[in-house]
């Protein structure tokens, strides 16, 4: 059984909170907080087809050259190649998933 409370946890970006709930080199799934006006790099995967799933709050995607707003219950899918980037632009913290097949270990590319 994996929880927060048991999994690897680190801290990347601005004070975002990471735990890694699986990790193989097929599969990759992290539950992950940003809070208020924090954002990603942008970035992208050349294997790793990404699915974000929202469990609270609002966040912006940036995907190639479109915005996409995804709220709580909400789920965005990156496909590989595409230039990328999560932003929490709300003032509540955002919490979500984000499952990642293949792994994104050594393979991710920042723009």
């Amino acid at each position: 059984m994996k929880s927060k409370n048991n999994s690897e946890h680190y801290i990347w970006g601005n004070g975002c909170d990471s735990w890694v709930l699986k990790d193989s080199h097929n599969l990759s799934v992290k539950q992950e907080i940003m809070p208020p006006k924090t954002a990603e790099k942008r970035h992208f995967h050349n294997e790793a087809e990404q699915f974000f799933y929202i469990l609270k709050g609002e966040a912006v995607f940036y995907v190639n050259e479109e915005k996409f707003s995804v709220k709580t219950g909400e789920s965005i899918t990156v496909l590989p190649k595409s230039k990328h980037y999560i932003s929490n632009e709300s003032l509540e913290y955002l919490e979500f998933l984000v499952i990642s097949a293949p792994s994104t270990n050594n393979d991710r590319i920042e723009v």
